[in-house]
Order: C-alpha cells, then structure tokens, then sequence
C-alpha cells in the first residue's frame, strides 16, 4: 500500500499545480474526465498527505517475492473488468480441480473394487500361497496349482444385507444363511470371507446377481489330477494351501513355508518336487487291492513296491483311500494309512528275520536241524505248529514249513539280549521317520524276557509299522544293507552312502535261496509267476480284541522279492481281515489271499519296472544255493 500511497500523493500534487493554468482549455468532457479521476483517487483508502510526507524520507521494507506475485496477479492491472474476469477464471480451476480428482477416486474406486478392496482389508485373513508341482518320476503331474476365486463380502457397501442373503443362498445352496447374514450384519467390518474356492459357474452367478458389497479374490488352489490314486502319499492341503497330510506338509516343513513368509515363493520360481513313485505302479497296486478287499471281504487292504537297492517307494497304496480334493474324505478314521501311521504284528513273515539272525551269527548254517516233534511248552504256554510235520526240520524246512517251534528254538538259542540287538540293529524297536509326517512308533514289551523272544520270533508280541518291516526284508535281500527308504528319487550311488552293513553278503544270499525255495515248495506257491523268479514269505497274524488274540479276526501279509537270484523290487501286501471263501476252501491265511494278490500285482506291474521275463530258469537248489557253495569254497 506505500507505492499506492506515494503515487496517489504525487498525482494530486501535480494535478493542483496544473489545474489553474488549464481550466479555461478543458474541454467539458475533460472535466468530466477528471472529476472520475478525483473519484477514483479517493476511493483509494489512503491517509491524509501530510502525515504521510515525513515516511517518503525512510527507505520502504523488503517485499517477499510471493507477495509481489499475488500483488500483480490480483492488482496488477488497473482494469476492473480484467481483474474480475482473472479472479473467477482462477476459482473455476481450483474448483475443477477439486472436483476432477473427487470423480477420478470414485470412478477408480467403481472399477476396482475387489483387488484394491480385498488387499486393503484382508488383514489377518491368509490368502492361499503359491506350492510347487508334484510329479511322479515319470514327469506325471501329481498336485498342482490352479486359480479359483474365492467370494467375500464388504458389509459397509451393502444396502440391504437380509435380500443379499436370500439372493445369494439361492445361487449357493450349500452356504449357511444364517452364518452368512451374522458375517454380514456388523457394518463396522470392511471385510468378510464368505465362500472360499467357488466354481466359475457360482462366480458368474453371483456376478448376474448385481449386488453391491460383493467381490472375488483369486487364489491359488491345489487341485490332484490323479484324484484318489495317491492320496496317503501326497497328503492334502487346508483352505489357504498350506501342507496338513503326506508330502505335502512335508515340503512345508522343509523351507516352502518360509519361502511364504519371506514372500519369495512365487509361481514362476518353484520348480516340480519330483518324487520315486510311479504312477502307473500305484495305479495298478490300487486296483488289485480294491479287487482283494472286495473279493475276501476284508476290512482294508494294503501295499508297498520298493526299489531294494535304493530304498526308494515305487508305490504305496492304503485302501479305503480319500479323494484329497474331497478333503472331508480324509477325516475318516477308516481311512488311515495302514502302512506308516498303523502298527501290526505281522506274523510269519517277521520269521525271515529270526532266521537271518541265527544265519548271520554263525551258530547255525542251512545244514542245521531244529526238533519240531513235539509242541514248544513254555510255563503255562505251549506253541504249536500249524502245519504240523512232528520231526526233525532243516533251517530251509523250517522256513517253507513255517514252523513256529523251530523258529522259537533258534531265537532261544541266540538269547534275549542277542535277539533284541538284532531286531534294534535292524530298525524294528524305534520309530521309523521319512518324508512323510505320519508315522507311528512299535510297540514293545516293557518286560522283555525268554516268553517275548519265543513269541517275537514267529511275528507275535511285537507291532510295526509295515514300511518299517519292508525296509529289514529289503535289507535281507540286497546283500545285507539296511537302506532309509525314501519317497524322494534317489541314485544307487546316493543310497550306498546312506547304506549300512547289518548282516553279511553271504547271509543274504542264503535269505534269498529260502525265499525262493518258499516260492517253488512252500506256502508262497501262489506268487510264482513264470519269467519273473519270484520268492516270498507267508504271514498270518491273530489280532488282539478285548486282550485276547481272536481266531476269527487275522491280518494277513506277503512279501514277494523279484527277481530272488538279483533282487531288485520287494512288494508287501498286508490284508487285514480277510473272510474265508468258497474259493480259498474256507481258508482266510495268506497264502489263500495276501499271496495271490502279490502275484496279480506282479503280473501287471513287473513289465513296467523294466523286468524281462527269463525262462527256464533252474531252481534255488542249482541258481542261488551254487553261488553260496562257491562263496564257502
């Protein structure tokens, strides 16, 4: 206001200066002119002129740059037309600015509403992770990830939250209305899962519906394409993709949920989890043991195929199974995995480790004889034989008789302690771990004395899991190395350095001649299939009910090894109350179900492990016992 000031003041006092000398030439309208001009100049709210004289003498103060730019913006221009025209014009920008970014919220707010909408309030809710693939090891697709949209609800948007409800559980039945009208009805919540992993047919439902407060969030869902067909294996996961069962809580456990957490574990960096199974093993495996349950009845039925040489699974198959995209299905107790998480007393076939035990120790050889003429008694026990010869058996009679008495008689021989060295050293007193969670501990006696020994030599009085059992037979048979099985692939060279001796080489070859021999002379007949050399062990356990063994209630097993003069696959099958039927002559042992239930499997699964048939083979007698005779030499 001092230039303003200063300039009016200059102007008067000119203009009083001038005025006589020019009033007689002034032209009516310059007086007209000039008393506008006085007008203006008063109009001016400025002090009077004198006082204000003495302040020309001082310097003005400093004005800041952003003032003088506002000054000449909105008085700069002594136009009163151009000053009214340039202030509106600078209120209808700031206006249409306001007004364009409200519109532009709103119209991005409209467009996106479930991706913006759900990253802002999901909160603590866990969104389904990226897994990686599992395949077979074949490249066979086990589990994988597919995307499908999972329904929420933003209970602030909605209008009307009862018509919702009704809408919404007219095109999604199965929803509970009343759970969904509770998640609903608090207006303080911005968000709400309502319907995880729905079909596209519900999301285009929904979709037509129209409503308001409704979205979809896309997630990864683990999807098994082989459905059923290895179920225990794979395992299963939750909701939000996380591993609950089988390998698939195993590769959490072993970094993928940290890769998660450290938010690393995308879907383009994960590479396939590959795994020693062979689909077209399981598949076969599970159908003939479907077959056998149907066929004898049984309860459940069950089966391994592993590689003795590298201890991987081929194939694990525990019948009734469940659909892990059904994940209900899993929670069925029936439904277990007799294999891992079940124990047993499996019966004869533990009779393979008895008689390798007295083998390896040197106190017996194959020319040893054991009295079988008469019953064992033991206190007030006394042990039969159920196929009973009443007189002197060799070690290989023992065996393809099955005799319990001989058996227990060499266990005696060794002694409690020795035996329980033995069964410890061959992984049959601890809990066996691989990559599956599931597993369960024996159990074994807390009293361990000579009753035990004589009863744990023929298979009763100790309960394993049948994996467990698989891995010391495999160990009999592969030159006398106990090998960790494992789900995962593995290299002949990875499992040496795994390996460990626990009997001799020539032990294992004398376990190999028995096993055959069994195939050709003794209750394994039925498994002998021709071009494959097949060798085997029968067994036939009585189960405990109420305390007491029952004789009507059995679990039958059969281990087949193939071929028996270079072993390279072991399959166990395991039946568990099988019914005696027309067609096995009222029998329910395993030699009338577990064994012909190997040899179908056999049958169909021997071409597609790369076996060729070999013919005209000699028996164990001439092929495998030869070779110990020269290796005594």
């Amino acid at each position: 206001m001092t230039d303003i000031q200063s300039a009016a003041d200059e102007l008067h006092a000119t203009a009083s200066a001038e005025m006589p000398a020019a009033a007689d030439a002034m032209h009516p309208a310059d007086e007209q002119d000039a008393d506008l001009h006085e007008q203006d100049l008063h109009e001016i709210d400025a002090p009077p002129i004198a006082p204000a004289l003495p302040a020309l003498a001082a310097a003005p103060p400093a004005e800041p740059w952003r003032r003088r730019i506002f000054r000449a913006l909105m008085y700069g221009n002594t136009d009163r037309h151009a000053k009214a025209r340039a202030r509106i014009g600078l209120a209808v920008i700031a206006f249409a600015a306001i007004y364009g970014i409200i519109a532009g919220r709103l119209v991005l707010y409209a467009m996106t509403p479930d991706s913006r909408g759900s990253a802002r309030v999901v909160g603590g809710d866990a969104v389904a992770t990226a897994r990686p693939d599992i395949i077979d090891r074949n490249g066979e697709v086990l589990a994988t990830d597919v995307k499908a949209a999972s329904l929420f609800g933003e209970p602030k948007r909605l209008i009307d939250v009862d018509e919702a409800v009704e809408l919404l559980t007219a095109v999604m039945p199965d929803l509970d209305a009343k759970e969904v009208r509770d998640r609903l009805a608090n207006k303080r919540r911005g968000f709400a899962w309502l319907k995880r992993e729905i079909s596209p047919k519900q999301q285009q439902d929904i979709y037509r519906l129209g409503i308001p407060g409704f979205g979809f969030l896309n997630e990864n869902k683990r999807t098994y394409p082989s459905g059923a067909e290895a179920a225990h294996l794979i395992g299963l996961v939750n909701v939000d993709n996380q591993g609950i069962a089988g390998m698939e809580k195993w590769l959490d456990g072993n970094g993928l949920a940290a890769l998660h957490a450290a938010g690393l574990a995308t879907d383009r960096l994960q590479e396939p989890v590959q795994l020693a199974v062979d689909l077209r093993v399981q598949h076969a495996m599970r159908d003939e043991l479907y077959a056998a349950r149907d066929k004898y009845k049984a309860k459940a039925a069950a089966g391994l195929v592993t590689d003795v040489r590298t201890g991987e699974i081929l194939a694990m198959v525990s019948v009734p199974d469940f659909d892990p995209n059904n994940p209900k299905e899993a929670s069925d107790p029936t439904r277990i995995n007799r294999l891992t998480t079940g124990v047993f007393e499996l019966g004869s076939t533990f009779k393979a480790l008895t008689l390798a035990m007295a083998l390896d120790s040197g106190k017996a050889t194959l020319n040893s004889s054991f009295d079988a003429r008469q019953s064992l008694r033991y206190g007030k026990f006394t042990i039969h034989d159920y196929h009973a010869t009443h007189r002197m058996l060799t070690v290989p009679e023992v065996f393809v008789h099955s005799s319990n008495i001989g058996t227990a008689k060499m266990a005696l021989m060794m002694g409690v302690e020795h035996h329980k060295w033995f069964l410890k050293k061959m992984g049959q007193l601890d809990r066996l771990y691989t990559e599956l969670p599931e597993s369960a501990s024996p159990i074994v006696p807390k009293r361990w004395g000579e009753l035990n020994t004589i009863t744990i030599a023929f298979g009763h009085g100790l309960s394993v899991a049948p994996l467990q059992a698989t891995m010391a037979v495999g160990a009999l048979m592969n030159g006398g190395t106990m090998i960790p099985p494992t789900f995962m692939k593995r290299s002949e060279e990875e499992a040496r350095k795994l390996a460990v001796q626990v009997i001799k080489p020539e032990t294992s070859v004398a376990m190999r001649y028995l096993m055959r021999l069994n195939a050709e002379k003794g209750s394994a007949k039925k498994v002998d299939i021709p071009g494959y050399y097949v060798g085997g062990k029968t067994g036939t356990a009585e189960k405990v009910v109420n305390g007491r063994y029952s004789k009507t209630k059995l679990l039958t097993t059969f281990m087949a090894v193939l071929p028996a003069d270079k072993p390279r696959y072991l399959v166990t099958i395991l039946i568990d109350e099988p019914q005696p039927t027309p067609e096995t002559h009222g029998y329910a042992t395993s030699g009338w179900n577990a064994a012909p239930t190997a040899g179908n499997i056999i049958r169909r699964v021997a071409p597609m492990l790369g076996l060729e048939p070999r013919l005209d083979l000699p028996p164990a007698d001439q092929l495998i016992l030869a070779n110990i005779k020269q290796a005594a030499r």
